[in-house]
């Protein structure tokens, strides 16, 4: 996995010789948008530009590439997903939607569509991308909210989003916050083992606020049921504390507040804790009922320096050494993959 990163960083280095690198975004590890409209009066037509990037990522690594081509970033995705990755390039247009796009079935096919919204599609008499083209427009945002209206223009083929927006955007301090989210190895059928992983991630988030010297207000946390789960939804909760931290035990509390709170009790496959509304931190305000707080500070800095000089693994909380425990597996990973 470390070899496969560097090399999707030499092919995005290798592409921003073609185009600025404010027209890349990477959406991914293998995959990037490239917008080409602004370099077709110096390199030629776009179609043109897109094949030479191909084939000088072949030239270079010798690695084999595909191409969607679309008049909106949608367009391109689709394009890609549907038709390029089993030919090596295809283009789309608007006037080829009806065509290529409207007899996709089942819907989770469609980028942007997953099992559950293609459930509940499926429930109103929505098989076919084309039946959701054709669907009351009120019905489907009545039915899923500003989704309803997303999908439903999405099966036109329209995308009003810009590549430059994504690039040009840098979010404020106040909107900085640490997050983790897993996809857990198997279903965890009860509250007592989603504890575990849980544990895990909050001291993963928490580490890093320390490091970065930041606490925060805002904890929150998410969970996505297995597909094998028939009543409950996923949620994503957020609860606001009245002083900022950045201690472990405190955000897993609180993230255990929420799952008491909001988990149905259906097999869980995914997880992922937030921090946010941070700040600066300022020192420790010592709280008169919990004594052991500047011990848990200097325990917790103290176990980071150890996981820095010796591995994640080094060491452990115990429940890390049960089978509900994900850290040492994924002390071997690098973005979910073997090193």
């Amino acid at each position: 996995m470390d070899f496969f990163l560097d090399m999707s960083v030499e092919i995005t280095k290798l592409v921003a010789t073609f185009v600025p690198k404010d027209c890349i975004w990477v959406y991914s590890v293998d995959e990037f948008f490239v917008k080409l409209d602004s370099m077709t009066s110096l390199l030629g037509d776009a179609e043109s530009i897109a094949k030479a990037i191909q084939n000088a990522i072949y030239q270079q690594f010798k690695i084999p590439s595909s191409i969607g081509m679309g008049d909106n970033m949608l367009q391109a995705k689709l394009a890609l997903d549907l038709q390029g990755k089993k030919t090596g390039f295809a283009r789309w247009t608007y006037e080829d939607i009806p065509e290529k796009l409207w007899k996709v079935s089942p819907l989770s096919e469609m980028w942007g569509i997953g099992k559950r919204t293609e459930k509940r599609l499926n429930a109103l008499g929505i098989h076919r991308v084309g039946d959701l083209a054709e669907a009351d427009l009120s019905m489907l945002e009545k039915e899923f909210g500003v989704m309803g209206n997303q999908i439903y223009y999405h099966a036109w083929g329209i995308d009003i989003s810009q590549l430059c927006e994504k690039d040009e955007y840098r979010a404020p301090t106040r909107s900085l916050s640490f997050g983790k989210s897993q996809m857990l190895m198997r279903d965890y059928h009860h509250k007592r083992e989603i504890c575990v992983p849980l544990l895990e991630m909050c001291e993963d988030v928490a580490k890093r606020a320390r490091e970065k010297g930041f606490s925060a207000r805002t904890i929150s946390l998410g969970l996505a049921h297995s597909r094998s789960a028939i009543m409950s939804d996923n949620f994503y909760r957020s609860r606001t504390i009245e002083e900022p931290t950045n201690d472990t035990i405190t955000i897993y509390n609180v993230c255990k507040e929420l799952l008491d709170e909001f988990y149905g009790g259906e097999p869980a496959r995914q997880l992922s804790v937030r921090i946010s509304n941070v700040s600066k931190e300022r020192g420790m305000q010592l709280d008169l009922f919990d004594e052991s707080k500047d011990k848990r500070a200097h325990l917790a800095h103290t176990m980071d320096k150890l996981r820095n000089r010796f591995g994640t693994t080094s060491i452990l909380r115990a429940v890390s050494l049960t089978d509900a425990g994900t850290a040492i597996k994924r002390g071997n990973l690098v973005a979910g993959h073997m090193k």
